[in-house]
């Protein structure tokens, strides 16, 4: 069984309980306009470019079979300029570059080889309360890989956590009940048509999935990335505090806070849309993000206790994480949770 994954991180200690090996898998159907991993919607490959890092030697001019870069006399140096257009994503590029300025963004693994770099942390697994994190992108759009993994890793003892946006079918959650120990579940937003415009798809089957996973007994942490200018209302906290009391069998509850990362990835991808499009309903972010929600302000410890507060002052126990006072408002969390997207 071969998955496409973006990134393997270790040690991580944001992405559920203890230390953990995140493993982050490409493709998303959800298109939300602050997404922090720009390079896990598209399922496909991506050639990423970090021009601060070319040190202008020629090589992937060279490399090339597509006549994709060039280099161009600038005051005493060269520009390096890239065609996206003309590319095929052979990745020979990257292969020449030797100051990481090009990379290709993707790599087929198999489930073994996957699970051998997983179990290469174990012995900080148990001491921790750790594990496996499979993260995206979402990875119910790999299902049959993700369902693979969680397999072959509960076989070897792992504790498994699923970071999800809910939006797959609800017989994929049903079958990996006895594989994920806790789902890391995503709410974004509580109004209908809002939620079309930030996400590009509605709601509804997002509530089901969680509903139904609840009715099931799974372990969930419901995350709920807030962001300046598009869901930091009264309406949608009220919605949070709803499913709160609706589902008092949740293991958790975060208000995650906005912030920039996926600012620098968009521009190194070269993601665009027309500005007509960009901001606009389902839009993927653009390498110009400063007209999209990617430029929102980063909260400050005062906002972050004033959104703890509303839900303290209404019997809702949620975490806050960066808040000067949301820490003594709220439960110990059971599980530090990673910033979603």
């Amino acid at each position: 069984m071969i998955g496409r994954i973006f990134d393997i991180q270790r040690f991580s200690t944001h992405d559920g309980p203890g230390i953990r090996t995140t493993v982050f898998l490409k493709g998303c159907p959800l298109r939300c306009l602050w997404c922090h991993n720009p390079e896990g919607l598209s399922p496909d490959r991506q050639l990423s470019f970090s021009p601060e890092k070319c040190i202008g030697c020629g090589d992937c001019v060279a490399a090339c079979p597509n006549r994709v870069h060039r280099l161009e006399p600038s005051g005493d140096g060269v520009v390096h300029v890239l065609e996206r257009e003309r590319c095929r994503l052979c990745g020979a590029c990257a292969g020449a570059c030797v100051s990481d300025a090009l990379e290709m963004v993707g790599r087929d693994l198999s489930v073994a080889e996957v699970l051998r770099e997983v179990l290469e942390d174990r012995a900080f697994y148990g001491p921790s309360g750790g594990g496996l994190t499979l993260s995206g992108g979402e990875p119910m759009l790999q299902f049959d890989f993700t369902a693979a993994l969680l397999q072959a890793a509960k076989e070897q003892g792992l504790h498994c956590c699923l970071e999800t946006s809910g939006f797959a079918p609800r017989g994929h959650f049903e079958a990996l009940l006895g594989l994920v120990d806790l789902f890391l579940y995503d709410y974004k937003e509580t109004d209908p048509e809002r939620h079309i415009d930030y996400t590009g798809v509605p709601n509804d089957l997002i509530l089901e999935n969680l509903r139904g996973l609840h009715a099931w007994g799974a372990k969930i942490a419901l995350r709920c990335p807030i962001i300046p200018g598009c869901n930091d209302r009264e309406d949608h906290f009220a919605g949070i505090a709803v499913l709160a009391r609706e589902m008092p069998k949740l293991e958790g509850i975060e208000l995650v806070p906005f912030h920039p990362l996926g600012r620098g990835k968009v521009e190194r991808l070269g993601m665009a849309v027309s500005d007509a499009d960009a901001g606009q309903r389902g839009q993927t972010p653009r390498a110009d993000w400063r007209g999209s929600a990617l430029a929102a302000s980063l909260p400050d410890a005062a906002t972050l206790d004033r959104w703890a507060g509303w839900f303290a002052a209404r019997g809702i126990r949620v975490q806050c994480p960066g808040g000067s006072r949301a820490v003594a408002r709220c439960r110990p969390a059971r599980a530090a949770m990673r910033i979603p997207g």
